[in-house]
């Protein structure tokens, strides 16, 4: 983490019929010696003892609400999509509110909440009745793809002749009523602006320059394109949002912390690195991580949805088929949906069944929605030709570039190894249900 001081506010151009507005984006908090190392390591040992309490003494009950606790780039929307859609009816989802605008907890029948709002949102949550579930991903590998994504998001604005067009356009899409866009959204409002900004400046530069042009072949350092990633690791944007973001987030500490205090204590963790252990120790143990009914892996793709479905979509289908055998899922056609239900009926052999039939869902799913993503990945990249982010591109990026990010999310990782401790615990858990179920 730097310890160099910053105050950072970027801007977004929005037009209206009679005037411009400069209107703020982002507010970084400035780490800066405002405070001594006493005064944050109070500060954060304070927030560390009054973060200790525990939701259940048993964490793998479903209660009455799940929250699903979205880190970015975790692949939580193809679950979201894929498994809690096929799960809950929308009459049963919350507001979804990623920056708090529009969740109300007093929504009748509530059961389901799925937003990228760090841990601090269950301070509005009735803490007793709720369970939280997450993913976890790589550290390494989640900054590649914050990185890649906030381009790519932007790179669709390129259509635009220019900025001001493209931040009309923006400025629209955050004021369409009754639809939720990525610009909307943590911390993609933040980062999407800043790089549809530079975007849009280093193609001017190009326009003025003209050809010929020589970009190289590594994509991830093309900075007549996009902004290199050795620049973005660095920026004060990255610094306050992304590095050792997983961390911050499940500990409740995000620059969209639903508590004050958390962002003093964030300041100060920023500034000192040495006061991290506390943090790390909150996000890991203490009602936290260890804790969730749920926790699963990016990496290991189709043992975290078998788990899933097992650990999670069994209990949900026992619930919902409990309290009313006539609520479902929206998602199935007619047929599927008396089907996966009525197996949930019978004992726990049917709910093994049912189990089943939401794995299968699932993968029909998710098959479709990483065909639409990546089509339109393709057709977004394509504005940044011959910038192309793949697998494949990234083992060009310098050792030094890599040990650099290892630095910044030093958290994240040790996080990360805590979460793949939990993952094996899981995994025996639900082979023991399976075994039972499966013993006459």
């Amino acid at each position: 983490m730097s310890t160099t001081p910053f105050t950072l506010s970027l801007y977004i151009l929005i037009e209206t019929e009679d005037h411009a507005l400069r209107e703020p984006v982002v507010s970084v908090y400035p780490s800066s010696c405002a405070y001594d190392f006493e005064h944050c390591k109070n500060a954060v040992k304070q927030w560390a003892s009054s973060s200790v309490h525990s939701n259940s003494k048993d964490g793998h009950i479903l209660k009455d609400l799940l929250f699903f606790l979205h880190v970015p780039r975790t692949g939580g929307r193809t679950y979201f999509y894929c498994f809690l859609k096929k799960l809950y009816s929308s009459a049963l989802e919350c507001p979804r509110s990623y920056d708090k605008l529009r969740f109300d907890p007093r929504k009748p029948k509530c059961r389901l909440l799925a937003t990228h709002d760090d841990y601090s949102i269950m301070s509005k949550l009735p803490r007793e009745k709720a369970s939280v579930v997450t993913i976890l991903r790589n550290p390494i590998d989640r900054v590649f793809s914050a990185y890649e994504f906030s381009i790519e998001v932007a790179a669709r604005f390129l259509v635009h002749s220019n900025l001001t067009s493209a931040t009309k356009t923006l400025g629209h899409l955050r004021l369409k009523k009754g639809v939720i866009s990525t610009l909307e959204i943590w911390p993609w409002k933040y980062l999407v602006p800043w790089m549809m900004e530079e975007l849009f400046a280093r193609q001017d530069v190009r326009k003025r320059k003209g050809p010929p042009y020589a970009y190289g072949n590594d994509s991830y350092n093309m900075e007549e394109i996009v902004v290199p990633l050795h620049e973005f690791i660095n920026h004060p944007v990255a610094l306050d949002i992304i590095h050792n973001g997983a961390t911050f987030q499940v500990a409740g500490l995000t620059n969209n912390s639903n508590i004050w205090a958390a962002h003093e204590v964030r300041h100060c963790v920023m500034t000192y690195q040495t006061l991290g252990k506390y943090v790390l120790e909150v996000a890991k143990v203490i009602t936290r991580l260890d804790d969730m009914l749920y926790v699963g892996l990016t990496e290991d793709h189709r043992g975290s949805a078998t788990m899933f479905a097992n650990l999670v979509g069994g209990q949900v289908i026992s619930q919902l088929v409990a309290s009313n055998p006539g609520t479902g899922t929206v998602n199935y056609n007619k047929s599927e949906q008396d089907s996966l239900f009525s197996k949930a009926r019978f004992g726990t052999s049917h709910d093994q069944m049912a189990v089943e039939k939401l794995t299968e869902a699932y993968e029909t799913c998710i098959s479709k929605l990483r065909s639409s993503q990546s089509k339109r990945r393709i057709n977004s990249l394509r504005r940044i030709s011959p910038a192309n982010f793949t697998k494949e591109a990234r083992r060009h990026v310098s050792e030094a570039v890599l040990k650099q990010i290892t630095l910044l999310n030093s958290l994240d990782i040790e996080l990360y190894k805590h979460a793949q401790k939990i993952f094996k615990r899981q995994q025996h858990v639900m082979e023991q249900k399976l075994l039972n179920s499966a013993t006459p």
